[in-house]
C-alpha cells in the first residue's frame, strides 16, 4: 500500500478516535482565537505527556477544509524531508503534500506538526514559517520538546507563539461530567456570595472523585463514558508506566534509574521542602540534582520555589536551595501511594489519611491551571524557621493585583491560622489579607478569606 495511503487511513482512524471520546477544554478557546488572528505566528503547544495536546488540535482542526497531522517520531519520511531539504515553507508544503495526499491551502488547511522533538530541523523552520508563509495555519507540539529546546536556546524568538497545556483543571472535569451549571455557580461564587450548603456538600463530592482519577483526559474520558473506577486505577497504572519508560529518552548520560529514583522521592516528599539526600540509592549530588532537573523539564514535577515574599515580583527573591515539589496529577499521585479509594470518599478530613498532602498538591495544580496558557506559572511558598517553637509556613504565595496574598491549605474543615497570622503581620505593607483553602463552603474570619479549596483558581 502506497504510504500517503497508510497515513491517510491512519489519520481518519485518530480523527475517528478523536471525535468520539473529545472532551472540551479551556484551551479550545484560546486555539480558535488564534485561528482567527490577523497577524498569526506559528504555534507551539507545550507540556506533558498525555494532557491531550495531540486531541486538542485535532478537534481544532474540523473547523478547516484539510486537517494534516504529521508525527516525525512515526513518519522517518517527514523526518528525512527536513533533514535533506532546504527549510523554504512552500517548499517543503508541497512535498509534505505529494506525500500525504492532502492539499495544504493557506486558510483552508491546519498543518499540525506532532512529535516535532523528534526533528530538530523541522522545529527550526518553524520560524521561517512565520516569515516567508505566515498565512498558513501551524501548529507544532511534542512530548519531550522541553528536552529539543533546550538545546536550541534562541530558535524563533519574536516569531513563534508558545501556548502552555496542562491535565484537566476541576472545572474541566465537572464539565466532562455534565455538570455545567455548577461550574458556572462555583465561579460565580464569593465570600459575599457562598454556595447553598447542600451545593456546596455536592461540590465536595465530586471534588473526591476528582482526587481519585485526576485530570489525565485519558482516564477522565474512560470515567465518562463507563464510570468503572478499577478501570481508571489501571489506566493510571498504565500512564504511569509510560511515564517511567520515557525516562531512558531524556539525557544520554543520565541513568533512567537515578531519574526513576528522584521521581520516587519527589512523590514520598511531597508537601516538604525536597532534600537530596532523602532520594534512595547511591548516587552523586550532582546527579541528583540533573535528574530533577530533567523531571522539571518533562513537566512532571512542578517545583514550588521558596520567596522572602517582601515585595513585587515575587521571584526576585527566591532562595534557589528551598524548593518542594508538586508531581503533576493528584491521580498519578494516589495510585503511586496506594491510597486508599474508600477512605478518600467516605472521609470529609483527609488528613486521616495523608496529611493533607494531597488537598494541598490540588490547590498548587489548580492555581498553575487557572493561569493565562500564553505563560508558564510559577508557584511559590514561605516559610520562616527562627527555632523549635517559632516555625511558620505558608502553603503558597500568590500576587492578587499589587498585593501578595498567602495561602493556608486545610485538608479538613478546621485549623489554627497561626502561620497566616505571623506572614500577615510581618508584610502589613503588601498583605491585605490571607487565605484559607480547605473543605469548608467560603467564609470570613478577621482578615482571613475562608475559600473552597476547589474555587482556589478563582481567588485572582
Amino acid at each position: 500500500m502506497p504510504f500517503y495511503k497508510k497515513h491517510l487511513i491512519l489519520t481518519k482512524e485518530l480523527e475517528k478516535m478523536s471525535e468520539n471520546s473529545y472532551i472540551r477544554r479551556k484551551i479550545d478557546d484560546d486555539l480558535l482565537a488564534w485561528v482567527q488572528e490577523a497577524d498569526r505566528k506559528p504555534l507551539l503547544l507545550r507540556g506533558a505527556r498525555q494532557v491531550g495536546k495531540s486531541s486538542a488540535v485535532r478537534h481544532l482542526g474540523k473547523r478547516f477544509e484539510h486537517f494534516l497531522e504529521i508525527n516525525f517520531e512515526l513518519d522517518e519520511q517527514a523526518r528525512d524531508l527536513f533533514a535533506n531539504s532546504e527549510l523554504y515553507p512552500e517548499k517543503l508544503c508541497r512535498g509534505l503534500s505529494l506525500m500525504y495526499g492532502t492539499p495544504i491551502i493557506p486558510g483552508k488547511t491546519l498543518l499540525f506538526f506532532d512529535e516535532i522533538q523528534a526533528s530538530l530541523r523541522a522545529i527550526n523552520s518553524l520560524r521561517y514559517f512565520y516569515e516567508k508563509y505566515g498565512e498558513l495555519h501551524v501548529i507544532a507540539a511534542g512530548s519531550l520538546l522541553e528536552f529539543a529546546l533546550s538545546e536550541l536556546p534562541s530558535f524563533g524568538v519574536g516569531r513563534i507563539r508558545t501556548m502552555y497545556m496542562y491535565p484537566m483543571s476541576f472545572l474541566e472535569f465537572l464539565s466532562a461530567c455534565g455538570y455545567d451549571m455548577l461550574s458556572r455557580e462555583i465561579e460565580g461564587a464569593n465570600c459575599k456570595n457562598p454556595l447553598a450548603d447542600p451545593v456546596h456538600k455536592t461540590v465536595i463530592n465530586h471534588l473526591k472523585m476528582f482526587l481519585i482519577l485526576g485530570g489525565m483526559p485519558e482516564v477522565v474520558s474512560n470515567y465518562v463514558s463507563t464510570g468503572d473506577l478499577q478501570k481508571c486505577q489501571k489506566i493510571l497504572d498504565d500512564l504511569t508506566e509510560s511515564l517511567r519508560m520515557d525516562f531512558a529518552k531524556y539525557k544520554a548520560n543520565t541513568p533512567a534509574l537515578l531519574i526513576s529514583d528522584v521521581f520516587d522521592s519527589v512523590v514520598g516528599q511531597m508537601g516538604k521542602k525536597f532534600v537530596y539526600a532523602n532520594v534512595s540509592g547511591e548516587h552523586p549530588h550532582r546527579q541528583l540534582r540533573t535528574g530533577l532537573e530533567l523531571l522539571k523539564m518533562s513537566g512532571l514535577v512542578i517545583p514550588v520555589r521558596h520567596t522572602a515574599a517582601n515585595g513585587l515580583p515575587l521571584g526576585a527573591e527566591v532562595n534557589p536551595k528551598r524548593q518542594k515539589m508538586l508531581l503533576l496529577d493528584t491521580g498519578i499521585y494516589q495510585r503511586l501511594l496506594g491510597l486508599p479509594m474508600a477512605d478518600l470518599l467516605i472521609y470529609d478530613d483527609f488528613s486521616i489519611i495523608n496529611k493533607g498532602n494531597l488537598v494541598e498538591l490540588f490547590v498548587g495544580l489548580e492555581l498553575m491551571k487557572s493561569g493565562s496558557p500564553y505563560t508558564s506559572k510559577s508557584l511559590y511558598y514561605w516559610h520562616r524557621e527562627d527555632g523549635k517553637n517559632s516555625n511558620a509556613e505558608v502553603d503558597y504565595v500568590v500576587q492578587i493585583g499589587q498585593n501578595i496574598i498567602p495561602i493556608k491549605v486545610k485538608s479538613g474543615t478546621k485549623g489554627a491560622m497561626q502561620s497566616i497570622r505571623v506572614f500577615l503581620n510581618e508584610k502589613q505593607k503588601n498583605s491585605p489579607y490571607g487565605i484559607r483553602a480547605s473543605l469548608e463552603n467560603y467564609g470570613e474570619i478577621p482578615g482571613i478569606k475562608i475559600v473552597p479549596a476547589y474555587a482556589v483558581g478563582f481567588v485572582h
